[in-house]
């Protein structure tokens, strides 16, 4: 088993920033490769063919480790996604600040489920996949706390499928959080290690 350096490549599959940093920060050294998959004709796919909103993340994660998988056969792929679901409706990144406002408006209050789905391929096949979730309740918030909030998160939340990052100023958005903190970051992290450690590729 080893004992010091990683044994073999690890790619992650995406352009995630947040994901990124979740891996430098336990100490993994990967590359990053994004994968060309079209998650929103996916999503719209596995949505008109009943899948649930776990079951979404689970196979968009699967879908992007095994598209770079078939390009990097050679190393152990990383895909990962999640999807937000508030009493059976799905958000997706809201892209401007507009939509942004308008979205945490239709969750404040509410309670939502944030689903990650975490997948490895190694050679063009899928070797590994898990879906963690984490609920959390948005409290309450006036329109001038919305503001001030829009104003101070900026452009970075625009790309978050909550339009929040709960590791900011965005944990002032909530009342009550229940989940792993990774989980709702985008890449349950502690389950990824130890799969990572039972394969070998990092120490033991």
């Amino acid at each position: 088993m080893n004992e010091g350096k990683q044994t073999e490549p690890l790619v992650l599959a995406s352009a995630s920033p947040h994901r990124r940093r979740l891996l430098a920060a336990a100490g993994l050294a990967f590359e990053v490769l994004p994968a060309e998959v079209d998650e929103g004709a996916l999503k719209e796919t596995l949505s008109a063919a009943g899948s649930d909103a776990a079951g979404i993340a689970a196979r968009l994660a699967e879908a992007k480790a095994l598209e770079v998988s078939a390009r990097r056969p050679d190393a152990l792929v990383l895909g990962a996604d999640q999807v937000l679901a508030c009493d059976g409706q799905l958000f997706d990144k809201p892209g401007s600040l507009a939509a942004a406002r308008r979205q945490l408006r239709q969750l404040r209050g509410r309670t939502h489920q944030l689903h990650t789905g975490v997948a490895l391929a190694h050679n063009g096949g899928l070797v590994w996949q898990r879906t963690d979730t984490a609920t959390l309740l948005m409290r309450h918030f006036s329109d001038a706390f919305l503001e001030s909030y829009l104003m101070a998160a900026g452009e970075a939340i625009w790309g978050t499928v909550g339009a929040y990052e709960i590791e900011g100023i965005g944990i002032q958005l909530f009342q009550c959080v229940r989940g792993d903190a990774s989980t709702i970051i985008g890449l349950s992290i502690l389950p990824l290690v130890s799969e990572l450690r039972a394969r070998g590729l990092i120490g033991t």
